[in-house]
């Protein structure tokens, strides 16, 4: 198994412009990030398996990370991998997962923020700093202040979701939401994309945890998982309130 880290701490998310795209052929326009230190969250950082630990194919990456705001939502994958595979084959999945969405989505990197495998250990997925809010490519249109987050495996109907799986989606989704979100509630999100369910400009009301196929006309992350984001709506927001210096309200304090 992976070692484990602990990290605790205040992030400081500085100010910068960005330009946000799903894609190289997607620009949208610049918009200027909060400044000032975050409040503490409550939660450690869970153990997570950087780029240079599965070996990510550097190489491949065509520009620099961007960065974003504090994730107001959670966007939930999969990978559709065979579920069965070893869990010492994971940082293999996870490269091949790389090189495709690259050289054949014609990506800059991985698109997702993350992946969990079946054993519950959770990778790195696009460069950037895994404490920043970093761009990803893992929703059309809703890639700006959401952190996609990837199971490997396929999750179609009768399939079974590993507890150890659930258990790392649910410590990630809680740990990475900002402060003040409330994992039980809605968020509205501006489409930057019309390939989405949205169109462009459109304001959509989605769950603060979400499936893919909420905002994208897809099976994502198939209907074993996406049955069970009530569930693991629960236990996040169970887990943020049960966190030091949380009372039972914190999640509708300010975040700014």
């Amino acid at each position: 198994m992976w070692s484990r880290r602990i990290v605790l701490g205040a992030l400081l998310l500085p100010l910068v412009l960005l330009v946000f795209r799903d894609g190289p052929a997607l620009h949208e326009q610049h918009r200027e990030l909060a400044t000032g230190p975050r409040p503490p969250r409550g939660l450690p950082q869970p153990a997570v398996v950087s780029r240079q630990e599965w070996h990510a194919d550097e190489g491949l990456v065509r520009e620099k990370p961007q960065y974003t705001g504090a994730a107001e939502a959670v966007f939930v994958h999969h990978t559709g991998n065979p579920n069965d595979y070893d869990c010492a084959d994971a940082p293999e999945l996870i490269r091949s997962v790389q090189s495709d969405h690259v050289e054949k989505d014609g990506w800059d990197d991985i698109g997702y923020n993350f992946l969990v495998d079946r054993c519950g250990t959770i990778y790195e997925g696009r460069a950037g700093g895994v404490g920043r809010s970093v761009l990803g490519a893992h929703t059309k249109g809703f890639n700006a202040d959401t952190v996609g987050i990837a199971a490997i495996g396929d999750f179609g109907p009768g399939a079974e979701v590993p507890e150890p799986m659930m258990d790392a989606l649910v410590e990630l989704a809680a740990w990475k939401l900002r402060p003040g979100v409330d994992p039980l509630a809605t968020v509205e999100l501006v489409s930057t994309n019309a390939e989405s369910r949205f169109d462009e400009g459109q304001v959509a009301r989605l769950n603060v945890i979400s499936g893919h196929r909420d905002s994208f006309e897809t099976r994502c992350p198939g209907d074993a998982l996406y049955g069970l984001l009530p569930e693991l709506r629960e236990r996040v927001a169970r887990m943020r309130d049960s966190a030091p210096g949380n009372a039972a309200n914190s999640r509708l304090r300010p975040y700014f």
